[in-house]
């Protein structure tokens, strides 16, 4: 008896072959791993830092220390006790960015201006027309806003707004601190 289960595990490990695993088809995926170092990429639920990856509730410090090393130091820290969704700690960066902590953690980001450096995950941006805004889909005019022509992208998780000259002027997403 004892030799049949000797030979049947030698058979077992036999039919284990040494073959590599199948990689998945198109580039080496080494090469997809690289990120851009210098880039800042703003999401529905977080944002990256080059190659840091933060989805909101991470940690403060962390969040600061990667934006830091990409943007530079923040211009403006704040406080903002009086919000509606309670207190709230912001740091302003040049590049027209803004990152909302509460409980020392991350919440939400604003951005108020175009740059180079600040990329999306969506083909929203700064400057985007409105008709191409309205192509992409998930799109909604909140018609309650009192704070301009303020728009949400379900599909996308960002919300933003449309300027006077009928073109995406900010963008946000997670919670802000707006005087409604």
């Amino acid at each position: 008896m004892r030799s049949w289960i000797i030979a049947l595990s030698a058979l077992g490990l036999a039919a284990c072959g040494s073959d590599p695993a199948p990689t998945p088809d198109g580039p080496d995926t080494a090469a997809e791993a690289e990120v851009d170092a210098s880039l800042v990429t703003l999401k529905g639920d977080g944002l990256s830092a080059g190659a840091e990856a933060f989805y909101f509730a991470a940690g403060k410090a962390e969040v600061t220390t990667a934006l830091t090393r990409v943007l530079g130091e923040p211009q403006e820290v704040m406080d903002m006790s009086e919000c509606g969704a309670g207190p709230m700690q912001s740091a302003s960066f040049a590049d027209g960015l803004v990152v909302n902590f509460q409980d020392e953690k991350l919440v939400g980001w604003f951005l108020r201006s175009a740059d180079e450096q600040i990329v999306f995950t969506e083909s929203l941006g700064i400057g985007l027309p409105r008709a191409e805004l309205e192509a992409l889909g998930g799109y909604a005019l909140d018609p309650e806003s009192t704070l301009g022509e303020e728009f949400y992208n379900e599909s996308a998780g960002i919300g933003g707004f449309i300027g006077e000259d009928g073109k995406v002027s900010e963008l946000y997403a997670g919670t802000q601190c707006f005087f409604r």
